[in-house]
């Protein structure tokens, strides 16, 4: 028999809707949005593209007030800072580009969300995320890719524990983008047509460089590009402005397209190189979370990705230690990046991921 259920409410559609499909199946819902970010540049300053804004907490209310559902907002200023903000910035700083979505997910909605839920009496977790949820016959939660490729999610929640799976439900994961939309105006919820939020919610302009410095009061000093061989091409504007791939904005002058290829840290250089340069085949990746088993007792034929809109590349994956998988892909694989995430999966079951630390160049 269907309980409780918290819906984790940010004002867009695909989150209304899932709280119209909770109550559709008998659950007793509430509302949540959690407030995480009112900074100068932040959610608060509008615009349409970032999620969670007062007017996004607006249009979730009315949703929930439209539902008969009692509603919430949750100030995790304090937790949002410790949790993504902080590891945020320290990761630019080290050379690495993280993916905040990831920890926001890993610390905040599946973590400190459900445990306001739990304060509640609600014994479920509901959010609009594109994914699915199923049990194995062994007994252990799965996590799978929506049944609609095109909006699948499955990436940025490979981090979700067999206690959190199992407390979890995404109405939307069988659902397409257009049958949401047509359920939320079918159902007269003001948010059927809003745009999706595309940008970091605290970066809306992706000046992630101009973010870090104003958070920190740092100055990043300028110091030189070079090529493989060191020879200076020219010089950049500080080491946290440039991630592994990147050829617009360099500012350089060269007879070929140039890109990132490497950033060191420690002698604030910029390796700038042509395309073929950002090819490798081997990453290694910690802080690792695995579903359908507790560990990999030997290498593993599967598909992994990484980053969010690539399509799975065929790989070996071995656990080398408590905490680190190493990833050998058949194919080099374009700008694998510190900082982000390598998703596993097999079909379209994830088999867990982690936190890329080295790639092949590094090893």
């Amino acid at each position: 028999m269907p309980g409780k259920a918290l819906v984790a409410m940010s004002g867009g559609v695909d989150s209304s809707v899932a709280a119209l499909v909770m109550r559709r199946e008998g659950f007793q819902c509430v509302g949540a949005t959690m407030k995480l970010w009112s900074g100068e540049t932040g959610s608060e300053s509008g615009g349409g593209k970032t999620c969670c804004t007062a007017d996004d907490a607006a249009d979730a209310r009315s949703v929930a007030v439209r539902l008969g559902m009692p509603y919430y907002v949750f100030n995790m200023g304090k937790d949002f800072a410790r949790h993504v903000i902080d590891p945020f910035v320290a990761a630019y700083e080290t050379g690495n580009t993280p993916n905040p979505c990831i920890e926001c997910n890993r610390y905040l909605k599946f973590d400190l969300l459900r445990e306001k839920g739990a304060l509640l009496g609600c014994d479920t977790l509901a959010t609009g995320h594109y994914a699915r949820i199923e049990r194995s016959q062994s007994g252990r939660w799965l996590l799978k890719k929506a049944a609609g490729p095109e909006k699948d999610q499955s990436y940025v929640l490979y981090m979700l524990t067999q206690a959190q799976l199992a407390h979890t439900r995404f109405p939307l994961g069988t659902m397409t983008k257009d049958q949401v939309r047509a359920l939320a105006e079918e159902n007269g919820l003001l948010n059927a047509h809003k745009r999706d939020s595309q940008d970091i919610c605290f970066v809306p302009d992706g000046d992630y460089a101009a973010f870090i410095r104003r958070t920190t009061g740092k100055d990043y000093p300028a110091g030189d590009f070079v090529d493989e061989r060191g020879k200076v091409l020219g010089r950049h504007k500080g080491l946290i402005g440039y991630t592994i791939g990147q050829r617009r904005g360099l500012g350089v002058a060269a007879d070929r397209p140039l890109y990132v290829c490497e950033k060191r840290v420690g002698d604030n250089v910029v390796v700038l190189g042509g395309n073929e340069k950002l090819f490798s085949r081997r990453l290694r990746a910690n802080d690792i979370n695995l579903i359908p088993f507790q560990r990999l007792d030997g290498p593993l034929r599967c598909k992994a990705r990484v980053r969010y809109n690539q399509t799975e590349q065929p790989a070996t994956v071995t656990q080398t230690g408590e905490d680190e998988l190493e990833v050998i892909f058949d194919e080099p694989q374009r700008a694998i990046t510190a900082g982000q995430a390598v998703v596993l999966y097999d079909g379209d079951v994830v088999l867990g991921g982690g936190t890329i630390s080295q790639t092949e160049e590094l090893l």
